[in-house]
């Protein structure tokens, strides 16, 4: 944003710094579409497991739903009292779904036959030769 561009009259100067914030999030923001458009979707999806795809599908939604929702708001709509706020809270229960997911599946397994073998070697268990070796004392035989 220059100061060509802009004529500083036109709005307050005290939010100069937040206007050329938001312009440089919105370049980075053309920037991630770009990319994303540059490859088919089809041609995405083939190199994604489903769970990446989910992921992909889940972050494009919520990002195009944001998006909407910083429109109605410069519109002078209240985004909180709009539908697209539901929208916005059903994609993060989803998320929030697919973050389980991915989570059980970093998860340590259990091995369940060393766990038994470690528990079974970790227990002391009488025998019969400790038994007859315990009640007998040393030195001195039975008769």
């Amino acid at each position: 944003m220059s100061e060509d561009d802009i004529n500083t009259e036109e709005y307050p100067t005290e939010i100069h710094d937040y206007l050329a914030a938001f312009e440089k999030s919105l370049g980075s923001v053309d920037e991630m579409l770009k990319t994303m458009m540059s490859v088919s979707r089809s041609e995405l999806l083939q190199k994604l497991e489903p769970l990446e795809q989910a992921k992909m599908d889940l972050v494009s939604v919520y990002a195009l739903n944001s998006m909407f929702w910083v429109y109605l708001a410069t519109q002078g709509i209240n985004p909180k009292e709009h539908p697209v706020k539901q929208e916005l809270e059903r994609i993060r229960t989803y998320m929030n779904k697919v973050k389980e997911i991915a989570d059980k599946k970093k998860a340590s397994k259990l091995d369940k036959g060393a766990a038994s073998r470690f528990v079974r070697n970790a227990l002391w268990e009488p025998n019969a030769e400790n038994e007859h070796t315990s009640k007998t004392p040393k030195g001195k035989k039975r008769k």
